[in-house]
């Protein structure tokens, strides 16, 4: 549904200035303080006057994945020599939680083509796949898309059923997989499918290969101004040169999950901050019984809680970035960060359209917007439940997923 429409430039100014209540930039070097400010930079130069409009009409702005690639976005932490930023993890989260605050769709594409599409085919691919793609992936020449998610099996990967067969010359790719970010516009697809002994390997499959296809996902309330689809493949024939061969099993792309879930966590930051900011100014300019809405309890009630909220989720991630950097963090640590700053967004999205009331609904104002892609967030890459078993599983030793 991606419209050819004319797009028209909010008149409405960008005023967001940060969030940081407990001097938290003090913990930051001037180089992450220098990348975050040139990514904020960014996003209220090519994003906000765009995104409301792009999120009405459900387009998605293709010559933003150039923008992304010239301003860093794509793959910050891979090294400089394939074309990334060699930057450390903290950076990284600081440039997610600036794209997330001018919008998910936006964060989605870039944390799919960094951590989903680049980070395996740096960390599993041979020498060759690094050197062909990762260059032109890191500066948006292609765009690229991660699939593991299938029809029948969301929250449970390791059911999968797309599969390839070892045909001599090449492999043969049978199977679909759903909801995948990028999916209609990606020229690659990194793609997690069985072998013939049920052993999980991942693909790399090129548009234009014959029976592979990428139908586009229509009609949905979150995420509209990022592209969503299927990958289709019906008998497509993959080069032998194309696995990726330096791991294999479902650890693999849960490794990669690992870190686009980082990524999530620093993310829906920016939306809580964005939707706090808005939030805070409302209140301060809506006068009701003759003074500002911000003068009453319980408007003062939300705002303190959210600012709370913020500031506890802002302590949470710079310390995972820290474990990040230093090869300390786990599954389970990174799991708690992604569960609990999602709903700590959702939560702030929810109080932040009360308190701008029927302003709260339009798209004048970016709370809808937030909350709606929050919706997807909160379920993809792991849900909210899941999040929780995990962390339950490591507390008890018990999986009550199996």
């Amino acid at each position: 549904m991606e419209s050819t429409a004319t797009v028209h430039k909010s008149l409405k100014q960008d005023m967001f200035e940060g969030v940081d209540f407990y001097q938290i930039d003090d913990l930051l070097t001037e180089e992450h303080i220098l990348i975050r400010s040139s990514i904020r930079d960014f996003v209220k130069k090519e994003i906000s006057p765009y995104i409301e409009d792009w999120a009405q009409k459900a387009h998605f702005p293709y010559e933003i994945v150039k923008k992304f690639g010239n301003v860093g976005a794509f793959g910050p932490q891979i090294p400089e020599e394939y074309g990334g930023g060699g930057l450390d993890y903290i950076s990284y989260g600081l440039i997610m939680q600036e794209i997330e605050r001018g919008d998910s769709g936006m964060r989605s594409t870039a944390s799919v083509q960094g951590s989903l599409v680049m980070y395996p085919i740096y960390k599993f691919g041979s020498e060759e796949q690094r050197k062909k793609y990762l260059p032109k992936l890191a500066s948006g020449e292609i765009l690229g898309c991660f699939g593991l998610t299938e029809p029948d099996h969301g929250s449970n990967p390791s059911g999968m059923t797309t599969n390839f067969k070892d045909m001599g010359d090449h492999y043969l790719l049978n199977g679909a997989k759903m909801w995948i970010s990028n999916s209609p516009k990606a020229e690659i697809a990194v793609v997690w499918a069985k072998n013939e002994e049920g052993r999980i390997h991942g693909l790399i499959v090129e548009r234009g290969m014959e029976g592979f296809s990428t139908p586009e996902t229509h009609n949905k309330w979150s995420l509209r101004a990022s592209c969503t689809g299927e990958l289709v493949f019906d008998n497509v024939k993959v080069p032998k040169e194309n696995l990726l061969p330096n791991k294999s099993g479902l650890g693999a792309p849960l490794m990669c999950l690992d870190s686009a879930r980082y990524g999530i966590a620093w993310g829906t930051l920016g939306a809580a901050m964005d939707c706090y900011d808005s939030a805070r100014r409302y209140a301060l300019e809506r006068i009701q019984f003759d003074k500002p809405i911000a003068s009453f309890q319980l408007i003062q009630k939300k705002l303190a809680e959210m600012l709370t909220e913020i500031t506890k989720a802002q302590l949470l991630v710079w310390k995972l970035g820290k474990m990040m950097n230093e090869g300390k963090a786990t599954t389970s640590h990174i799991s708690l960060a992604k569960r609990n700053n999602v709903a700590m967004a959702l939560d702030i999205a929810r109080e932040a359209r009360q308190i701008h009331g029927g302003m709260g609904i339009t798209g004048e104002y970016p709370i809808m917007r937030h909350m709606m892609n929050l919706e997807s967030v909160v379920t993809y890459e792991g849900t909210h439940d899941i999040h929780l078993l995990i962390l339950g599983q490591e507390i008890t030793g018990i999986a009550a997923f199996k």
